[in-house]
C-alpha cells in the first residue's frame, strides 16, 4: 500500500500515480533545459536591489534619533533582511542557482544574514525537511520541537503554553533556526560519555552555532550602532526592530505553507518504500500556497508557491509562478486537492491549529474539528491507531492491508451465494 491510498488519492490507480510522476518529471526537465541568461539576470538584480535597500537603511539610521528616520531605517533594513533571507539565502542554499557556476550564488558558498549556520540549515531543511516533509519523527520542522501541530504528537501539560511559545518563536525565529540542528530538546535523554564521538560532534556543532550567533549580534547590535556615534541607542533599537520584522514575516510565511488546514501531517508508516510519484503526492498534500500578486510572491521568496517549491526545491524560484499553473492543472486533471488561500486566512488557520492543539485530544471534536490529524487517521476512521493487543502503533499500510485481506476473504462467499 502507498500514500496514494489516502482519501484524496484513493481514486488514483497505480498507473495514475506513475503518470503524475512522469508529468512532473517532464516539467522538471523542461525548466532545467530552459534555464538561461534571463534567470541569471533575475537573481543578480535581486541581489543588487537587496544590497541597495540595506545600504540605504544603514545610511538613514545615521539620523535615527529622529522618529521618521528611525521608521524609514527599520522599513528599509527589515525589507532588505527579508529579501536576503527568503528570495536570496533560502533559495541559493537550495542550489537553485548552482547551474550558473557563479561562486557568488553557489549553494556551497553562501552564508546568509541569519543566526543559523548555513551548513546546519542545509541538513535540517534541505535534507530532513524536504525529504521527509511533515513526517512526524523525521521532520523537525513539525512544531520545531516546541509546538504541537498534529494530534499524533502526544499531549503533555507543556503544550498549554504553546500560544505564548509561538509568539516568542516568531519574534526570535532566527535563533530557533540556529539551535534546531542541535536538538536540545532531546539532549537530556542522551547519555553521551565525555570524549565519545557523539559528544564531540555535538560540542563542535554547538561551538559553530555560538560563533555564528556571536557574529550576528556583534554586527547588528555593536558595530553598526557604534558607527552612528551618539545615535548608538536609537540605531540599536532600529536594528532589533528590523530583525524582529524579518523574523515574524519569515515565521508567518513558513507556517502558512505547512500548518493551515489542508497541509497534512504523516507518520513514518505513510511513506515506507514510496515511489517517486508517491513522494510527489506527499509533497503536494503536505504543503499549502499563499495567493497574491507579484509583490507577495517576491517578498515570500516565492514560498507563496510552497507546493511547487516542495515538488521542485532546487529549481529557480522565479519559475515557480509558471510552474504553479501547470501543477494546478495537473491537480484538476487527476481530481487532487490544491490548497491555497490569502496570507491572512492561511495565517489565521495556522494559529487556530496551534491554539486548538494546545489542548488534549479529548477536548477536540473528531470529524468536525479542522485541526490537522494524520491523513491516515482522518481518511480511514482511525485505522492507523494503537493495536490493542501489542500496544504498538499500526500504520496506514498495515491497516489497509488487513482490511483488504478481510474483504478478499468475504468476496468468494458472497459470490457463491449469488
Amino acid at each position: 500500500m502507498a500514500i496514494s491510498d489516502v482519501k484524496e488519492y484513493a481514486h488514483l490507480t497505480p498507473e495514475d500515480v506513475e503518470a503524475i510522476g512522469t508529468e512532473l518529471d517532464a516539467i522538471r526537465r523542461e525548466i532545467e533545459s530552459s534555464r538561461g541568461e534571463k534567470d541569471a539576470q533575475y537573481i543578480r538584480k535581486v541581489i543588487r536591489v537587496q544590497r541597495g535597500l540595506e545600504l540605504s537603511g544603514r545610511a538613514v539610521l545615521f539620523a535615527s534619533i529622529f522618529p521618521p528616520a528611525w521608521l524609514a531605517g527599520v522599513a528599509l533594513l527589515g525589507t532588505a533582511k527579508i529579501i536576503e533571507n527568503m528570495e536570496i539565502g533560502h533559495n541559493v542554499m537550495h542550489g537553485q542557482w548552482d547551474w550558473m557556476n557563479d561562486p557568488e550564488v553557489h549553494s556551497a558558498n553562501w552564508e546568509w544574514d541569519n543566526a543559523g549556520p548555513s551548513e546546519h540549515w542545509k541538513i535540517t531543511h534541505n535534507y530532513l525537511h524536504h525529504k521527509y516533509t511533515n513526517v512526524l519523527g523525521m521532520d523537525d520542522d513539525i512544531g520545531y520541537g516546541l509546538l504541537r501541530v498534529t494530534r499524533d504528537q502526544r499531549w503533555s501539560p507543556f503544550y498549554l503554553g504553546q500560544p505564548v511559545y509561538n509568539l516568542l518563536l516568531q519574534m526570535f525565529f532566527e535563533y530557533g533556526v540556529a539551535i534546531q540542528h542541535l536538538e536540545l530538546g532531546k539532549l537530556a535523554k542522551r547519555k553521551w560519555a565525555q570524549g565519545s564521538p557523539e559528544r564531540i560532534a555535538f560540542e563542535h556543532d554547538r561551538a559553530t552555532v555560538l560563533k555564528k550567533i556571536g557574529k550576528q549580534i556583534t554586527k547588528d547590535y555593536v558595530v553598526f550602532p557604534l558607527l552612528t556615534g551618539p545615535f548608538f541607542l536609537s540605531t540599536l533599537t532600529a536594528n532589533i526592530a528590523a530583525n524582529i520584522v524579518r523574523n515574524v514575516w519569515t515565521n508567518a510565511v513558513i507556517f502558512c505553507g505547512h500548518f493551515p488546514d489542508g497541509a497534512e501531517k504523516f507518520t513514518k508508516f505513510d511513506c515506507d518504500n514510496e515511489s517517486q510519484g508517491e513522494w510527489y503526492l506527499r509533497q503536494m498534500l503536505g504543503s499549502a500556497n499563499i495567493s497574491g500578486g507579484w509583490l507577495m510572491h517576491f517578498m515570500t521568496g516565492n514560498l507563496s508557491h510552497q507546493i511547487e517549491h516542495h515538488i521542485f526545491p532546487d529549481l529557480p524560484s522565479n519559475r515557480y509562478r509558471d510552474i504553479a499553473v501547470r501543477v494546478r492543472a495537473l491537480c484538476e486533471k487527476y481530481d487532487l486537492p490544491y490548497t491555497t488561500g490569502s496570507l491572512p486566512v492561511q495565517y489565521a488557520k495556522a494559529w487556530r491549529t496551534i491554539m486548538k492543539l494546545s489542548l488534549p485530544n479529548k477536548y477536540l471534536r473528531r470529524g468536525t474539528d479542522d485541526a490537522p490529524e494524520t491523513k491516515s487517521e482522518r481518511a480511514f476512521g482511525g485505522l492507523a491507531t494503537v493495536d490493542a493487543n501489542t500496544g504498538r502503533r499500526r500504520g496506514l499500510r498495515t491497516a489497509l492491508r488487513e482490511r483488504r485481506r478481510r474483504t478478499a476473504e468475504r468476496v468468494p462467499v458472497a459470490a457463491s451465494v449469488g
